[in-house]
């Protein structure tokens, strides 16, 4: 190093080179440029490396606030080891939180501990106390009030004792130390920045059961339906334990190129188009399908969700059809093409001429914005709190992060769900831009290594702080190869896996429940007949559907606080390849859920499965009672390994409560 003067921090001239090192803080997600996701009630549980050069004791705090507040909460961090520091503060209202750490050298504690090795020692001096009372009356002019001239008292009294036992004893004294604390030096303090963010959600963002449909085809056969009539199978969802209901686009479908059924490019007289070409002379994205009925009955249809304990969420679909009042009032919002005419969407060799992707590179960029801005307050308005995006990473990553924070900014109450089936890394960067909840791959996770490993990645790692995931087996889009070919037992396993997995979830229906699984052609995952472009009439009486088994599950979901959350799921291994078995455990450990499920919907499959005891609070040596909360069945387990059999065409599936067996001061044992 060249010679010269020392270094100073060019911010303060004055100020010493710090001696503090705040490093690794968590939770954080891409070094503070993101918020983590909490909802209000639950805990931020921070951590951070915190040491300094040589010996002295150090103090370390948690800094928290709400982001509005200006004044600090400031909560004492622990010391676990190796120089890690933890320590957590709750979300107590539906608002934006900040956090940070900061930490200095204590003198005084560093004296204390010396004073006090020296004491055990014999070896303790007068000048020892002198240099402890220097540092007390250095805080009494810190202090105010009656701990100023407390302090000023002990000063005094420490600079006049002499180091024998009885002084020695005197100069330790808690009270002393619980003073001094009150007033430390922080003159040399230093802070972590940035300041750390949390974003908050209500808990429907945390825990939630969401059921697609169709209202237009809830009408008479051959009719089409009616939000009156979309209301009227609101009891029939809400029988099924679903507390979101999430609809198709709701607004007027373009004629132009309009699509028939499965796709077919011509549409007859009387097709009624897919939902997601929006616009025509009727109006754009903030118009009613006049076919469905009025804004009065759209309202109508949310009051009698409200009142089933039902949000509903609206398809938010950025795009247009061809005869969509923008197309003629702001052309500059679609791509031109060379011969004049504008761009359509394409996914080759697709081809979809009846929607018109909006240009998110025009020049007029800032009207458009605001435009997409105000279809989302304008549904606000209308008493939507929930938005399903459809395909959010074909728009501008920042686009997303503006809008969302403009909304929440008023309206804090607004979730967002991404549906965006695309690379891991766009999948994460839209959750971390303010996406609520997200779509996944478990469509697509089949095998018990798959779904272990996608699992652990989504609950275990760095994820959990801002991903959000929402399991569907199906959707409108999706007909996975394993539904298709897997019958009644696999659409069971599906969802069971789907609702106990994640605390979030949802199914297109009635397509699950009433085990629609044809597609449109072999290798395809289109629904043949889809309900994208016709009408369907669903029978939902139907002896064969699964509606009972879904409101059980349901009930069990509601009933166990185990499933209400994602971080405590835990896999346990089973010497079989084709059966899974996992479980989860209540924030305050009394309820433990446990999860067996083959994934061999054709075979009957067994094999053994360990558990680890000591973690669940069993004695190795003690009986423990599982109960399956999906037949009622009750098996005495023993030790930590024990035999599961599944037969798919029974019951692919058990969902275990377990009650521990407790022995009582009158020597008798029950089951909690």
């Amino acid at each position: 190093m060249p010679r010269g003067k020392p270094p100073v921090p060019s911010s303060s001239p004055e100020a010493r080179p710090p001696r503090i090192v705040i490093e690794n803080v968590r939770p954080r997600v891409d070094n503070g440029r993101f918020a983590v996701k909490r909802v209000v009630g639950e805990s931020v549980d921070v951590a951070a490396d915190v040491y300094a050069d040589g010996h002295d004791e150090i103090r370390v705090l948690l800094l928290w606030r709400r982001q509005r507040e200006t004044e600090w909460v400031e909560v004492p961090m622990e010391l676990v080891g190796n120089d890690l520091w933890t320590a957590g503060f709750e979300i107590v209202s539906l608002e934006p939180h900040v956090y940070s750490v900061t930490a200095w050298v204590d003198h005084f504690r560093t004296w204390r501990r010396g004073l006090g090795k020296k004491a055990h020692a014999g070896t303790a001096e007068r000048v020892d106390l002198q240099m402890g009372a220097d540092l007390v009356a250095q805080a009494a002019v810190r202090a105010r009030g009656r701990d100023a001239k407390a302090l000023m008292a002990w000063a005094e009294e420490l600079h006049e004792l002499e180091p024998t036992a009885e002084g020695l004893t005197r100069a330790l004294a808690d009270d002393l130390g619980a003073l001094m604390d009150r007033h430390p030096d922080r003159s040399e303090a230093v802070r972590w920045t940035p300041d750390l963010r949390v974003d908050v959600d209500r808990e429907r963002a945390r825990f939630s059961a969401w059921y697609e449909f169709f209202p237009r085809s809830t009408g008479k056969k051959g009719h089409h339906g009616t939000f009156r009539d979309a209301e009227a199978q609101l009891k029939y969802v809400a029988d099924m334990g679903f507390d979101v209901v999430y609809l198709p686009p709701i607004h007027p479908i373009g004629r132009s190129h309009r699509k028939g059924p499965n796709n077919n490019p011509k549409a007859a007289p009387g097709d009624p188009g897919s939902p997601w070409a929006i616009g025509a002379k009727e109006g754009g994205h903030t118009s009613i399908h006049p076919d469905l009925g009025t804004m009065a009955d759209f309202r109508r249809f949310v009051a009698k969700a409200g009142d089933l304990g039902i949000d509903v969420a609206l398809d938010l679909a950025l795009q247009c059809a061809p005869d969509h009042p923008w197309v003629t009032e702001h052309p500059q919002w679609f791509k031109q093409r060379p011969d004049g005419s504008v761009q359509y969407a394409e996914n080759p060799p697709k081809k979809y001429e009846d929607i018109y992707p909006i240009h998110f590179e025009t020049d007029d960029w800032r009207a458009l914005w605001q435009a997409l801005l105000d279809v989302v307050r304008f549904w606000v308005g209308e008493g939507v709190r929930i938005f399903r995006v459809d395909n959010p990473h074909t728009k501008p990553f920042r686009f997303w992060e503006w809008l969302i924070a403009e909304v929440r900014r008023d309206y804090p109450d607004v979730m967002f769900l991404s549906e965006a089936f695309t690379r891991p890394k766009v999948m994460y960067q839209l959750a971390k831009l303010g996406f609520t909840q997200s779509y996944t791959y478990f469509a697509w996770r089949n095998t018990k290594w798959e779904l272990t490993e996608y699992l652990t990645e989504l609950t275990k790692t760095d994820v959990k702080e801002f991903f959000r995931p929402n399991f569907w087996p199906n959707t409108p889009d999706i007909l996975t190869e394993a539904l298709q070919h897997g019958g009644r037992p696999v659409f069971m396993m599906r969802l069971a896996l789907a609702a106990t997995l994640t605390a979030n979830y949802g199914i297109y229906g009635p397509a699950f429940e009433l085990v629609e699984h044809t597609p449109r052609q072999e290798g395809s995952e289109e629904y043949l007949d889809s309900e994208k472009y016709q009408l369907r009439h669903w029978d939902l009486k139907r002896p064969d559907s699964l509606r009972e088994f879904i409101a059980l599950v349901n009930r069990i979901r509601r009933e166990n606080a185990a499933l209400h959350w994602n971080e405590t799921l835990a896999f346990h291994p089973v010497d079989n390849e084709e059966i899974i078995a996992y479980s989860k455990v209540s924030a305050d450990g009394t309820n433990l859920v446990l999860v067996v499920a083959t994934l061999d919907p054709h075979h009957r499959q067994a094999g053994w499965l360990q558990l680890p005891l000591d973690r669940f609070g069993i004695e190795s040596d003690r009986p423990y009672q599982m109960h399956d909360l999906l037949t009622g069945a009750r098996y005495l387990w023993h030790g930590p390994r024990n035999y599961v059999e599944l037969d798919p065409h029974h019951s692919p599936v058990h969902v275990f409560r377990l009650r521990r067996r407790v022995r009582t001061e009158r020597d008798f044992d029950y089951f909690v």
